[in-house]
């Protein structure tokens, strides 16, 4: 199998056709990935049919800003699928304060950031982030969404407002069908640029589908 790097984007790679990420605990899977060995270096196959960022490169995203040593608050955290990449991206520098409110989700989640080392798990409501403010210990680089409320850009907003440092970075993916059953995915999305553009630059957007139906995935810059 052929390693490539994304010729944009740090510490993604190409495994022949899917994405990959450099495994933080080699040997270690977190949702049953293909581990792939090249030139003593183990990387994980990044699924783009079960996390939405992997999907938003697949379909041709342009600006994708998480970094080495990052700090990151993630919104709507679950079991760490994409977590666990976004772990691997940032490696044993960076932090992800991982925000979820189900607390079954979040045994799951618990026994990898005890051996990645760089997530802390929180259980709140990303509605109240007053409620969690004191275990958000920095102003963050990146604030990812991925919460499937009818309010998510709101909730994406009030959090970067809060925790999201000067001309920090933002992403967030919409389920259309979660904040209207009936509407047009596309007005939705073009009502949602329009609340973020209040705040953000928009740097960039795409839908997901087919690896997301009715999905759209924004990435953006904090005015």
């Amino acid at each position: 199998m052929k390693i490539e790097p994304h010729k944009k984007f740090s510490g993604v790679f190409y495994a022949d056709k899917n994405l990959a990420t450099v495994n933080l605990v080699p040997g270690e899977k977190v949702y049953g990935e293909q581990l792939i060995n090249d030139k003593k270096i183990q990387y994980r196959s990044w699924d783009h049919f079960r996390s939405k960022p992997a999907a938003a490169i697949k379909k041709g995203l342009k600006e994708f800003p998480l970094k080495e040593g990052m700090k990151v608050l993630y919104l709507g955290v679950a079991s760490g699928t994409t977590a666990s990449h976004f772990s691997d991206i940032i490696g044993p520098d960076g932090i992800i304060y991982g925000i979820d409110i189900s607390e079954r989700v979040l045994r799951d989640l618990i026994s990898h950031a005890e051996k990645r080392g760089n997530i802390i798990p929180i259980l709140a409501d990303s509605r109240k982030p007053e409620d969690y403010e004191n275990n958000v210990l920095e102003k963050v680089d990146l604030v990812y969404a991925d919460v499937a409320d009818p309010e998510e850009v709101k909730i994406f907003i009030r959090n970067c407002k809060k925790f999201l440092k000067p001309k920090g970075y933002g992403m967030i993916a919409i389920k259309s069908r979660s904040i209207d059953v009936i509407k047009d995915p596309k007005q939705i999305y073009k009502e949602s640029q329009k609340m973020l553009e209040e705040d953000f630059e928009i740097l960039d957007f795409v839908t997901l589908d087919p690896y997301e139906r009715d999905h759209g995935f924004f990435v953006c810059k904090m005015k």
